[in-house]
């Protein structure tokens, strides 16, 4: 056997045999090689782990996106695009599909965070421990620094929907869904209604953005969006809500006493607009999953996209502001925003943020 395959047949064995034995195994930075890559089930949630050659003995938790309830999983569970910025560089990278697919933050932190405690019990202890969180998955992210501090030397989040989901649900969902709703009437069906489908394709709302074009310029500028994304947003934003109701039980949002503006006429605007009564078993599950308080330990980099048509700039500015009014300023970097699109971001710019976090946390002796 060639030496190169020695060590990676050794390593797999000697990962095979930790998984089974549950040893916990020291701190090491040298002591593993790889490449290897590892995958399995932990309490229902599949788990991929890739060990790059000539491992650093630091590791990098990858935390996804929004996945529509029902998306096909590869098996065995197939790398995010961005693991192999952190493989060249050296890094590890853990990363779960979590137990459940659509708005599974609170699995995605519980499952992301069991997914660490296996790497450090069966295969080591790493020097310092990353989390990368992208969309969705920057939520995620930032909760888990905020509930777990200790567990990581900092946080990347990148094109991240880092606003709590009481708050993201009622500005990034509800609110262009009304509106739409009051400006073209007859399309949205009763958003807390079982009988409601849980999906509207993107094309029975193009067909009336289309119809109603100054409607349409109205809302694509209120929201932030362009006219020819807009459709795609809406179905997104749609599809997210009706399927945290099912989640939770109910209506997870009131907007019975919210007054809008910049839909032209307020007044007749705020009239018109359907009112909702939120559920407040629903609304107390979607503070618990989750709420962000602003107040981290370790340090963050954030970054978005220059054009985001699912997380629009209206939304940027608000974690970075949480966690200011928090006082936990000193931790936090936001990088120039770059591409355009959701999570359009090329590997290089991805490898240059995380080298500013990296920086960041050396210079803080994380």
């Amino acid at each position: 056997m060639q030496p190169a395959l020695r060590k990676i047949g050794l390593l797999a064995a000697w990962l095979a045999l930790t998984a089974c034995s549950g040893v916990v195994v020291p701190a090491a930075r040298t002591a593993i090689r790889g490449p290897a890559s590892r995958s399995g089930i932990l309490h229902g949630a599949p788990y991929r782990i890739d060990i790059p050659a000539g491992w650093n003995g630091q590791l990098v938790m990858l935390m996804h996106g929004y996945q529509p309830v029902g998306a096909k999983q590869a098996t065995p569970m197939k790398a995010a695009d961005a693991t192999p910025v952190f493989l060249k560089q050296g890094y590890a990278v853990a990363q779960s599909v979590y137990a459940t697919q659509g708005w599974a933050v609170g699995d995605a932190i519980v499952d992301n965070e069991r997914l660490r405690q296996y790497f450090v019990r069966t295969i080591a202890r790493p020097a310092r421990t990353y989390i990368f969180g992208f969309s969705l998955g920057g939520l995620e992210a930032a909760a888990s620094i905020e509930r777990h501090p200790h567990a990581y030397a900092g946080a990347l989040v990148m094109c991240g929907a880092t606003v709590s989901t009481p708050e993201l649900i009622s500005r990034a969902a509800m609110t262009p869904l009304v509106a739409f709703d009051a400006l073209i009437p007859g399309v949205v069906p009763p958003l807390d209604a079982a009988a409601s489908p849980p999906f509207i394709p993107p094309a029975v709302f193009a067909r009336a953005l289309q119809a109603h074009p100054q409607q349409a310029a109205l809302l694509a500028k209120r929201l932030q969006e362009t006219p020819a994304r807009l459709p795609g947003a809406l179905m997104l934003y749609y599809m997210a809500l009706r399927e945290l109701e099912r989640r939770a039980g109910g209506m997870p949002v009131d907007n019975r006493n919210t007054v809008y503006h910049g839909f032209g006429d307020d007044d007749a605007f705020n009239r018109q607009v359907h009112r909702y009564a939120g559920s407040p078993a629903a609304m107390a599950y979607a503070r618990r999953n989750v709420t962000l308080s602003g107040r981290i330990e370790v340090p963050l980099v954030m970054q978005w996209n220059v054009f985001d048509q699912t997380i629009p700039t209206r939304l940027h500015p608000v974690y970075p502001g949480q966690v200011r009014a928090a006082g936990s300023g000193k931790w936090l970097t936001v990088l120039a925003p770059a591409g355009s699109g959701h999570c359009n971001f090329t590997d290089p710019q991805i490898a240059k943020a995380f080298d500013t976090l990296v920086r960041q946390t050396k210079a803080a002796g994380r």
